[in-house]
């Protein structure tokens, strides 16, 4: 399989340098260096900019509804074992609407892979806060900021008993990687891809000169102690470093 076996006739629409590019390009090399054939996948999206992803990869699969992402994974990994299954969302498809299926997915621990485009804001939507928007976010449904803390997903996720969590920024080479390590991997996987949204909300593209490997640093990515620390080290709000990487990775019994 090669790269053009993986890309559709559908013209992308997402805006000009959005990150997305990246990651869609992340997934491909991903998939094509797997060495799987295009029928050993199934693609579930939700509902916001990243499920425009379902339309650009020739993969089969289903765009669910909003939140529903990982239930419609885990019919089809019921269904079909055998098939890699990979999931995309949102911030606020996965962390608003979907936040019940991704803690108890965590639980689970069942073999698919689970990737979160975060932008810490409903782009599709035009740009209303989600729950890792920060402090003081200000748009037209908030005129006076964000005044709720934002939740920490990688937190939730490792206190909930995810066996495979990570978090890259929106390069392709780290998302080809991280993906491929994640599709290795026997258990449940959890990806954040930290996702500029450049038109409403370009703060955030700051994030990638704050942005360290954990492998680089020695990270011991078998220690839930170190992995909360690590995870500890960026809330959502404004930050001088975040890490990325995989932060923890066990197989149970």
């Amino acid at each position: 399989m090669e790269i053009k076996d993986m890309t559709t006739k559908i013209k992308p629409t997402w805006c000009p340098g959005c990150p997305n590019f990246m990651i869609l390009a992340g997934v491909k090399n991903a998939i094509v260096n797997s060495k799987k054939a295009r029928e050993d996948f199934a693609l579930v999206t939700g509902i916001g900019c990243h499920a425009k992803m379902y339309d650009y990869l020739k993969l089969n699969g289903i765009n669910s509804l909003h939140g529903r992402v990982l239930p419609t994974c885990l019919g089809i990994k019921k269904a079909k074992p055998e098939l890699t299954v990979l999931g995309v969302s949102g911030d606020g498809d996965a962390y608003a609407e979907g936040m019940e299926h991704l803690i108890h997915a965590a639980r689970y621990d069942i073999d698919y892979n689970y990737i979160v485009h975060n932008n810490q804001v409903f782009a599709l939507t035009v740009g209303q806060p989600t729950p890792v928007s920060e402090l003081g976010y200000v748009d037209k449904t908030t005129p006076r900021g964000v005044s709720v803390y934002p939740i920490n997903p990688l937190k939730i996720m490792l206190a909930a008993g995810a066996t495979f969590v990570a978090r890259v920024y929106s390069d392709v080479k780290q998302v080809e990687w991280v993906l491929g390590e994640a599709m290795r991997h026997k258990g449940f996987s959890f990806i954040e891809i930290l996702q500029p949204c450049l038109v409403f909300h370009p703060q955030t593209a700051t994030y990638k000169d704050k942005c360290y490997s954990l492998e680089k640093e020695g990270h011991k990515k078998t220690s839930f102690r170190d992995a909360w620390n690590k995870a500890d080290e960026f809330d959502y709000n404004v930050a001088e470093k975040i890490p990325t990487g995989i932060f923890y990775q066990v197989e149970r019994v």
